[in-house]
């Protein structure tokens, strides 16, 4: 009989061996991934680690479209308030206009359209967590100031022309503002401009066919912000479809990654249960070499 000196080394490194399959296989059936690292399987992870991208890009657009949402949502209800306001300025400019009214009547008037010309320049300078809604990149710009040394009053435009946009994660770019002075004019146009001139008609008792022009051009300025008002509303209409979509399209890609890297946690309970036996096998193995001399039974 020929003893092989290397035996007892061969069995050593495959309990070795074994041993670490079972560190494995249990550090995968605790975490739940079959791809841990690079070596677990290069292309899993190479392809994990591209899905990864996708995702995250995905996600910081979704975060993105919830503020731009919150704030687009001020907006409308900023420029809702302004409808409502700028309707009751029409109305007293029509009940001016019919030749009936007396001047006493007339200041009166004049000083309720005054007082919602400041309401609405009010609204014209609203912010949203600290930044003015219309003052186009200048955020930190009241956007509209009164200059009342002019007759009519000046209401002038302080922010740019700037407009901002997000890009949805498929390319698509939406406008998620509007420049003040196109919602609301400067100087002596848009809503504001016409408000001024009302208050200076009907302070300085100008012929009813001037009121009734400024009446027709506040409808005129009326209808211009209820467009700028829909624009932004269908921006926000658009955020809201694409970040639904967005979310499903991320859930779908986790599916596909945890399909890439997650582990049959059966499969592996199996595999550790039998690397376990082989293990113990291995280590009886061991433990008869060591209480027994191989060459003793050599003749």
């Amino acid at each position: 009989m020929r003893a092989d000196p290397t035996y007892f080394n061969n069995v050593v490194l495959a309990l070795n061996h074994t041993m670490k399959n079972s560190n494995d296989l249990a550090a995968e059936l605790s975490s739940g991934l079959r791809v841990g690292s690079l070596s677990d399987d290069p292309a899993a992870a190479s392809q994990s680690l591209r899905l990864d991208g996708q995702i995250s890009k995905i996600d910081t657009y979704v975060q993105t479209a919830s503020g731009v949402s919150s704030r687009l949502q001020m907006v409308d209800s900023t420029l809702g308030e302004v409808v409502s306001q700028v309707t009751s300025a029409i109305s007293l400019a029509v009940g001016a206009a019919n030749g009936t009214v007396n001047g006493a009547n007339l200041q009166s008037i004049a000083q309720q359209v005054a007082s919602i010309r400041d309401n609405v320049l009010s609204l014209a300078n609203s912010s949203y967590q600290g930044a003015y809604l219309f003052s186009g990149s200048r955020g930190d710009t009241a956007p509209f100031t009164l200059d009342t040394t002019t007759t009519p009053a000046t209401a002038n435009y302080n922010g740019d022309a700037s407009v901002q946009s997000v890009v949805t994660p498929g390319g698509q770019q939406i406008q998620i503002s509007l420049p003040g002075s196109t919602v609301f004019g400067s100087g002596s146009t848009g809503v504001l401009g016409v408000l001024n001139q009302l208050v200076a008609d009907l302070t300085s008792g100008a012929p009813t066919a001037n009121i009734s022009a400024d009446s027709s051009g506040l409808t005129n300025a009326l209808n211009g912000v209820s467009t700028q008002r829909s624009f932004l509303n269908n921006s926000l209409g658009t955020i809201r479809s694409t970040s639904t979509y967005a979310q499903t399209e991320e859930a779908q890609l986790k599916v596909q990654q945890g399909a890439l890297v997650s582990s049959d946690p059966a499969t592996v309970a199996t595999e550790l249960k039998s690397n376990e036996t082989q293990y113990q096998a291995l280590l009886s193995v061991i433990t008869a070499l060591q209480q027994n001399n191989l060459f003793s039974h050599l003749p």
